[in-house]
């Protein structure tokens, strides 16, 4: 008996529910006897709803008692709202030792509003916030009596249905944050009055972020101030936005301060004596909550106020830049940032700046050059970090003498009794004016006598002149001067006028990214210089020039003004000792074009086999687009596959078929198309090719073979002759007979020769007794004695 009460030991079964999280909370106890043995114990519990033939929920909850004699307790969340149908819940209990179950107890039911006498429908649940990507049921309780005819929501989503006559229900999975600000829920029964409507809004959210970059920090050592950013939108906003709290840890309260957040949110407050805290932020909306925690020492969060009245003093290469600062009692490292006018930032470093302003020099600077300063500060001592930077100050550098010298260069045209130099100069990347006004002099001299030297000013906008020299040496210098002093002096020598061996104008290449030119290098020349002209088809016709170094030997010229199908000049100079003498000439295209004229054929000779073609006045010149490196001669043929001897197959953009010759010297502008046909027609054209190739074939030459006189010779030879001929002999035959074919005489007729009394075989033979020959030879012995 005792065992009996041990192993069935429910007494009591009690049901609660809370409706805003959905949940059951049921609770039962067991005998004193069982907490008494401190049994371990299994339990089966049973959930059914009203509208469901088999239970919903079946779960095993194993505990061990003990002999405290606590009611046992077990929860249960529901997927829907605890309003829209009654629940009863059921349980069972065995030993853990045991295989026998107890009787289930009574059904113990939790009545839902589908009994209770409503005035109208009713939407559950009745919480309005739904967490984004959460599955939701939704149920319409109708009236006794009433069935429920639409129950919907807006905007629409796919939902699954389920429904009885009174009560609906609608399960939307993941529900998701629309653009819309809520969700509305309508439910209607079979009625059309007033109170068979329902409807309610629900907001899709999501729970606050937890908060990052959380930190605290003190500027005076009075004020902390924490900071944090705010997360991702919520998508809840009023009541229902996120609510921010601060608590510290140690003395155990809340932090009295505001939350603003705008870009960042921070909350400030007075610190008083305490140095140590402990920091809690608390972040929550109606979907959750999140919290982020920061401990630290106010002495070691020090966040200085940003430097303020920067002035400055200064000279052609120093800048003294002054500045103040809030922070009293407190030693600071400050950092200077100087932005330099090639954009390069460099960084300078003070310390020991405990009084109320602070000062730095700045060295090395350029004259009459403007620099941009500011300055951030940090506690020297335990740093945190830096503080804000000061506004930017822009300082101008006094005036200085010039630095560097100007870069300059010559052009030399020979004329009667002397020659012009036109005289170039530029400022050299390394060269600085240093002031605000500059202009040029140049002064030239004779070598050799050492004559009273000439010179001429001019203003910053010349950048060229022209001085007329006999053929004497002369020494020629430019400088530049300033409101200070002038530049050091830039020198060329102009050597004695002498003859001048005539270089040959070498061809260079061109690429996607300039023209590559190279020389040879000679061990003499202490700097080589290249000078061409960008615009050479114009007077005068900006002359260029680079430097290069005595261990240089090739360079790519590059400018924008290079343009494919212009032919430029490059000619290049060594120097040594400021006396440059011309070494090599180069002549190239960044891109060579076809030719932009075809040859005009001025001259057409024909034969009854071959034509002749002339162009002698087609220009190979630097007019041309490229160099021009031969050209083509085209003529149709008259079979596809271009037997005419020499020639190639061509084959044109329509399928059509030319046949192709080739002249590889551009001076040869005389071509003979040979082995044609007589009295035919024929289309040629003539093609100048460069190393961009040639235009499309467009224009033609037309010409027609003449017919071919031999042959009607022939034919008068071979069949008008022979024609008449024959007539004639027809005409004549006995007569041509006589002549041609004379009557031969028979030997039995003559009366020399008789062959009457001797024959040997068939033959007659003379006899020797009948005629008396003047002289007798005999060959053969053998012959003579048979004879």
């Amino acid at each position: 008996v005792l065992l009996e009460s041990i192993v069935f030991p429910v007494v009591y079964l009690n049901i609660s529910k809370d409706l805003a999280l959905q949940r059951l909370l049921v609770a039962w106890d067991v005998g004193k006897s069982a907490h008494d043995a401190e049994l371990a114990m299994s339990f089966e519990i049973q959930i059914l709803r009203t509208d469901e033939t088999t239970t919903v929920w079946t779960e095993f909850h194993n505990v061990t008692l003990d002999k405290s004699g606590k009611p046992l307790h077990w929860i249960w969340d529901s997927d829907l709202p605890l309003e829209c149908v009654s629940h009863s819940v059921r349980i069972r209990s065995k030993a853990e030792v045991s295989n026998i179950w107890s009787q289930w107890s009574l059904w113990e039911t939790v009545l839902g509003l589908d009994t209770s006498n409503n005035s109208g429908p009713q939407i559950f649940p009745n919480e309005k916030i739904v967490e984004e990507g959460s599955d939701i049921t939704l149920c319409c309780i109708g009236r006794k009596g009433q069935i429920i005819k639409e129950f919907f929501l807006v905007p629409s989503v796919y939902v699954f249905n389920r429904t009885n006559s009174q009560v609906r229900f609608l399960t939307v999975k993941n529900v998701a944050h629309q653009e819309v600000p809520h969700i509305s829920v309508y439910c209607r029964e079979s009625c059309n009055e007033e109170q068979c409507y329902d409807n309610a809004v629900f907001f899709v959210g999501k729970p606050p972020d937890t908060p990052n970059d959380f930190s605290c920090q003190t500027q005076d050592m009075r004020t902390v101030t924490c900071t944090w950013s705010q997360g991702g939108d919520t998508y809840l906003y009023g009541h229902h936005s996120p609510k921010y709290s601060l608590s510290e840890e140690f003395s155990k309260k809340t932090v009295p301060c505001t939350v603003s957040c705008s870009e960042q949110c921070s909350c400030s407050w007075d610190i008083g004596q305490q140095r140590i805290f402990n920091i809690t932020m608390t972040v929550e909306n109606p979907l959750g909550k999140k919290t982020a925690m920061d401990v630290f020492d106010v002495t070691h969060r020090i966040y200085p106020a940003a430097p303020f009245q920067l002035w400055e003093k200064c000279t052609d290469t120093e800048i003294t830049l002054h500045w103040k600062h809030r922070n009293k009692g407190i030693e600071l490292f400050c950092q200077i940032e100087v932005l330099q006018p090639n954009g390069k930032v460099d960084l300078h470093n003070t310390s020991d700046t405990h009084l109320h302003y602070s000062s730095i020099t700045l060295g090395g600077l350029q004259p009459y050059t403007e620099y941009t300063a500011r300055v951030h500060c940090g506690a020297a001592k335990h740093f945190w970090r830096w503080s804000e930077w000061s506004e930017a100050l822009t300082v101008r550098t006094k005036e200085g003498i010039p630095s560097g010298k100007l870069d300059i260069w010559r052009e030399i045209t020979p004329v009667l009794g002397g020659r012009n130099v036109t005289l170039f100069w530029k400022q050299a990347p390394s060269f600085r004016a240093n002031d605000r006004s500059i202009s040029y002099e140049v002064t030239w001299e004779k070598v050799e006598d050492g004559s009273k030297p000439e010179s001429v000013s001019f203003s910053s906008v010349y950048n060229s002149t022209r001085i007329s020299i006999d053929n004497h040496s002369y020494r020629i210098s430019v400088m530049a001067k300033n409101n200070v002093n002038y530049s050091l002096p830039s020198v060329l020598i102009i050597p004695r006028a002498t003859g001048t061996k005539e270089l040959k104008e070498e061809q260079v290449n061109g690429t996607d990214d300039g023209i590559f030119i190279s020389w040879e290098p000679r061990q003499i020349y202490d700097s080589y210089i290249i000078d061409w002209c960008n615009f050479p088809m114009l007077q005068p016709c900006d002359l260029q020039w680079k430097r290069f170094g005595p261990n240089t030997s090739s360079a790519l010229i590059n400018s924008a003004a290079f343009v494919p199908g212009v032919r430029y000049h490059f000619h290049i100079h060594g120097s040594v000792a400021n006396r440059a003498s011309l070494l090599e000439k180069k002549t190239g295209y960044l891109r060579e074009l076809p030719p932009l004229l075809d040859p005009v054929v001025e001259k057409v000779e024909l034969t009854f086999n071959a034509v002749t073609l002339s162009w002698d006045s087609y220009p190979t010149n630097e007019s041309q687009s490229g160099f021009v490196r031969g050209y083509h001669v085209y003529v149709s043929p008259m079979q596809e596959d271009c037997s005419l001897k020499g020639s190639k197959k061509h084959v044109l953009p329509d399928d059509s078929v030319l046949c192709k010759y080739t002249i590889e010297n551009p001076e040869e502008k005389r071509y003979t198309v040979e082995h044609l046909l007589p009295n035919t027609k024929y289309k040629l054209v003539v093609k100048a090719y460069t190393g961009g190739g040639e235009t499309p074939i467009v224009n033609f030459i037309h010409i027609d073979t003449p017919f071919n006189s031999n042959t009607l010779y022939l034919l008068v030879l071979l069949v008008i002759v022979p024609s008449l001929l024959a007539a004639i002999c027809r005409w004549k035959m006995k007569w041509v007979k006589e002549c041609c074919c004379p009557v031969i005489p028979s030997p039995n007729k003559s009366k020399v020769l008789s062959f009457k009394e001797f024959k040997i075989g068939p033959e007659k033979v003379l006899k020797i007794s009948d005629c008396t020959p003047d002289m007798l030879a005999v060959d053969n012995k053998a012959e003579a004695q048979k004879l």
